[in-house]
Order: structure tokens, then sequence, then C-alpha cells
């Protein structure tokens, strides 16, 4: 999984992509004032986005952050509506092929959102997933450095300023709650967890010190500063922090508190005014695909029992004898599949990861023509937010080249971290995953960097899935445990296909989806649950996965069999990122396009 905004295309498209190189030059006129076009509107978005500014390495508004109040909502899309309306006055017949591409995919972007907009009070403002709640502290401390007094009196005035930005927070949630727009009532406590303890240590009182506290020492400690400059600098610190940051992170958690006081225990969203409908559009948003939620359904289903099917087979192959209910049960308790829950357990997790790292970076070369620059580490989520985190997720890099991309593991409890289930989850992450697919698409040059920096979650999320697979047929999975680990995360996506549409469409319960995943998955009660829950609030999203994953099969098999002997692996992977993301249809255009040319790039 990714921490990444997803802007989603029309699932409408006409005409043919032509597969042009991932770089592209200014060939006339029409294509330059495309690209100067894009360029403005891309810097306005950054200029209005202090912490989009921040995670991509620039230190110019880090003293501030994003206004996110209903006024600015509003103003972003009047300036949506003017970008698109100016979009339709460029002559798409005297465009390159490249620059034609950009055109159509922002045209989609921007129709999408328009047609979204009505939307938007629809998406829970805050979640167990991710909110400004996290946001801030995720903020300061991966995305804001400190290596001058100018960074620090900006870290002290994002400090000061949280309490404005937690009021627009608050009226947000008012908003929404007005409309009739809540999480169902488990959700508040999981929003609550990692607000409450941002409050916890010093300057707050209790042991220790609070989170930001501690990064703000740790970051004043490394810049250099003299003792003097140092001891005051971080009084202020803490004096902002006992401030702003505390009135504002505590108006929060009052209105949390109140409003989990009415919220209901209902948990699909068609319950939402026009529910049916918005689930409908959140389908068509993450999958950049038409589908409907019976047919979802309905594959899901297919899929779960054909998964059962191979794991049976690897259970042959393992010796085990009884049904495969026996051998998840075998694979859920049997310690060997588990590090001990304890520091050194959990550095023993941290090591094997980096081995399976540094094997698969060994052999990245296989798989790819072009390969990003940017490294990637392994990490353990940070302990205020890993009780309310996902299991792993990637963070790319900052653009300035001053960190690696982040593989983050959650390592809080142990058992939620099976061992034959590392090997797939870091190549889904890193490499061959989402480290290689957003980084050389960030590092691409000539291409609009709306381009660069989107994201599609069927793009995305299925091209993570599909790196599951790929170690499997360099065989990579050391034993029939880790391929059966493969089979679990692939299982597991399957089931989301059933439990998300069952949840958000045909009115499943909390209850009933976790039965479900009980009843099919060998993971324990407690990660099924955190599952569903995770489906309850993102609707439509765990979707893109499954989805994503079989349309780049399908193409890759299209084009090895219409290649036959001119197929190339490594031409073939970088033909399908080499454009950045994009809908699943425009990538099956560019794939069809290549295989007409013979395989062979423009």
């Amino acid at each position: 999984m990714i921490g990444r905004r997803h802007f989603i295309g029309s699932a409408a498209f006409a005409g043919a992509i032509l597969v042009t190189p991932p770089v592209f030059a200014i060939g006339n006129d029409e294509d330059a004032r495309l690209d100067a076009f894009f360029e403005r509107i891309f810097q306005r978005a950054l200029d209005r986005s202090p912490t989009r500014q921040s995670s991509l390495g620039i230190r110019r508004d880090q003293d501030k952050w994003d206004d996110i109040s209903e006024a600015r909502e509003r103003e972003d899309h009047r300036l949506r509506e003017s970008d698109y309306a100016e979009l339709k006055t460029f002559d798409v017949a005297k465009l390159s092929p490249q620059a034609r591409l950009s055109h159509r995919m922002f045209a989609l972007q921007s129709e999408r959102a328009l047609r979204n907009f009505k939307w938007r009070h629809h998406d829970y403002a805050m979640t167990q997933m991710g909110g400004v709640h996290t946001r801030v502290p995720s903020t300061l401390t991966n995305s804001h450095p400190i290596t001058s007094r100018a960074d620090a009196e900006a870290y002290i005035k994002r400090l000061e300023r949280v309490e404005t930005l937690m009021k627009q927070a608050v009226d947000r949630l008012a908003a929404q709650e007005a409309s009739g727009i809540q999480p169902p009532r488990f959700v508040y406590a999981l929003v609550l967890e990692p607000c409450l303890n941002l409050l916890k240590g010093a300057p707050f009182g209790g042991e220790g010190d609070s989170p930001i506290f501690a990064d703000f020492q740790a970051k004043l400690a490394k810049a250099g500063f003299s003792e003097t400059e140092r001891a005051e600098l971080l009084a202020r610190g803490t004096a902002a922090l006992a401030g702003g940051f505390a009135r504002g992170y505590r108006a929060l958690i009052a209105h949390l508190r109140a409003a989990e006081a009415k919220a209901d225990a209902v948990d699909g969203v068609w319950k939402l005014p026009d529910g049916q409908t918005y689930y409908e559009a959140q389908l068509e948003a993450y999958t950049t695909l038409p589908l409907k939620a019976a047919d979802v359904h309905a594959l899901g289903l297919r899929e779960v029992a054909a998964i059962h099917d191979d794991m049976r087979a690897i259970m042959k192959r393992t010796g085990f004898e009884g049904g495969l209910q026996d051998f998840f049960a075998f694979m859920r308790t049997d310690p060997r599949f588990y590090y001990p829950d304890s520091d050194a357990g959990r550095a023993a997790y941290v090591a094997e990861a980096n081995a399976l790292l540094d094997e698969i970076r060994a052999r990245q070369g296989e798989l790819f023509g072009h390969l990003p620059k940017a490294p990637v580490e392994v990490r353990p989520i940070e302990a205020w937010r890993e009780k309310s985190a996902p299991k792993a997720h990637y963070r790319n890099p900052p653009q300035d080249g001053s960190a690696p991309g982040i593989f983050y593991i959650n390592l809080a409890d142990m058992k939620a971290q099976p061992r034959y289930q590392l090997a797939a989850t870091l190549y889904h992450e890193a490499i061959p995953g989402h480290h290689i697919e957003t980084c050389i698409a960030h590092e691409m040059e000539g291409i609009p960097k709306f381009r660069r920096f989107a994201s599609y979650a069927a793009f995305s999320e299925g091209w993570g899935l599909y790196s599951e697979l790929l170690p499997k047929e360099m065989g990579l999975y050391a034993d029939p445990y880790s391929d059966f680990g493969r089979l679990s995360l692939s299982l597991m996506r399957a089931c989301r296909l059933v439990v998300d549409t069952g949840i958000h469409s045909l009115k499943w319960s909390r209850e009933q989806g976790i039965a479900y995943f009980d009843a099919n998955m060998p993971s324990s009660h407690y990660d099924n649950q955190r599952e569903v829950e995770r489906y309850i609030v993102l609707p439509g999203q765990a979707t893109s996965y499954y989805i994503g994953m079989q349309k780049i099969v399908e193409l890759r098999t299209r084009a090895r069999e219409a290649l036959e002997d001119k197929f190339d692996l490594r031409a073939f992977h970088d033909v399908a990122l080499g454009a950045g993301p994009m809908p699943l249809p425009l990538l099956e255009e560019r794939i069809d396009a290549w295989i007409v040319k013979g395989g062979q790039a423009a």
C-alpha cells in the first residue's frame, strides 16, 4: 500500500495511444504551450500545498500547513473548472503523440474530479487509515529536516499553527456530521488513539518525551547549533507544543469524543445520502473501469476458490496431513513461522527483510531495462502510530534525494507478521513493487509533473500485487511456506473483492465481513478484523489490487502470445511503467500499440 492521493480518470476512453519513450522533446509551439500550461497548474497546486512541498523536499513554505477549509475547496473547484475550459482551447491535431497523451490524461482527470466534486463530503475526513491528525506528525517527523535556523523556526511555527489547522479539521467533521455522514462508531477509538499518544510524555506530562518533542530535540542536536542557540530554540519549541499544538489536538479530541457518542454501528456507505451511487463512483474511481459491484463480488468468489486449490497443492508438497483449515491453523500457530515478540525478534525480522531486499536488488536488472536512482530501506513503523497503522506500506523519497524510499513494517505485534509473508510483502512494497514503479515515474524527465506524481490505485496497487508474482517466476521464494505466504496475500486481495462489495453494496455488517475472512483466510481473527475495518472506511479501494493485477497479467499474456520469441520481459515492464501511472484502459492501449510495433519501443 502506498500513502498517496489517487487521481482517477474516466472509464470512457476513445482513440489510440502511441508507444513513446519515457522522455519526450517538445516538438512544436503547441507542445510548448501545453507544457507551459501543465507546469503552471502544477506549480500553482504546489504553491497551495505546503505539506506537498515538504514531501517533495522543497523548503519554501515549511512554516505553514495546507488550507483545508470549505472555502479553499470550493476555490480549488473553480480553478479546476477554469483549467478544464482552457485545456479545450488547445489544437490536439497539432500536438505530438506524447503531448496528446498528456492532454488526454489531464482531461480525464479533470472530468473525474469535476464529476465527483459532489461526493467530497462522503469521503470520511479522518479514519484509522489517515487524515490530518496523522499527516501533521508524519510531515514533521519525516518531511521536515532541520539543518539551519530557518528550518527550526519553521518547525516551531508549524507547531503553533496546528491550532488553526485543527479548527479547520473540526469544521469539516462538523459539516459532514450535519449532512448525515459519519463513519461507524468503532472508527473513533482508532482515530483517537494516535491523537492521544501525541500528547503523552514531555512537555505534556507522563514518562519520557512525546513523539514530536523527541523528534525536535533529536534534529536540533544534529543541526550543529551552539548550546545557547539550541537551548533557546528548544524552549520556544516546547512552548509551541504546549500551546498551539496541544490546544489544536485537544479541541480535535473533544470533538471526536462528542461525535463518537452520536455515531451508529452501520458499516456500509450505502447508509449515506445516495450511498449506493457514491459506492459505484468509488468503484469506478479506484479500478478505472466501469465495473458493477455484483460482478466484482462474483469474481472474488471465483478467485477465492481457485487460490484455495493452489494452496491445497502446496499443502500436499509439504506432506501435511489434514484439510485446508487444518493447514491454516498450522501456519497460524506453529512457532517456526514467527519471530519472538521482543526487541531481539524485531531486530531479526528487520535483518531478514534487509537480506531479502539485498537479494532482489541484486537481480532487479533481470526485470527492468531502466532502473530508478533512488535507494530504498526497511524501517519499523514509529511507535506512536503502530497500533492504528497498516501492517506495511511504502513512502516515496523526496525529490531532492535527501532521503531514501522507505518500506515501513509494523512490528507492534510479531504474531501479526508471519515470516512466510515477509518476502511477498517486501516485493510488493519495495522491489520490484511500489519503489520501482513510483521512482521511475518521479525521476522521468520531459513529461508533465502532473503525470509523474499522479497515482491510480488500480495501476499502482495492481503493479504491487503483480510484483509479488514476479519473484515466484524467478525462483526467489525459498520454500513452499514462503510461496504459501505469497498465495495467502493474493487470497486476501481476492477476499477483498467479496467483502468490500458485500459491506458497501450487499449491506453486510462488519461481523459478516470478518466471518467471511475467518472462514477463508489463514490469518488470525484480529488481523481479519483489522482488514475488514480498513475496507469499511475506504470503500472501493481494496478492489483495485486484484483488478489491476489481473489486467497486467492479461496484457503480459497477450503480448507473450502475440510476440512469441520476440517477447522480452524487461521491455514489457519498461513499456508498462515508461509513461507513468495511468488508467488501465490507457495502459491496455499502450501495450497493444507496443505489440503492433513488434515489441519495439518508438
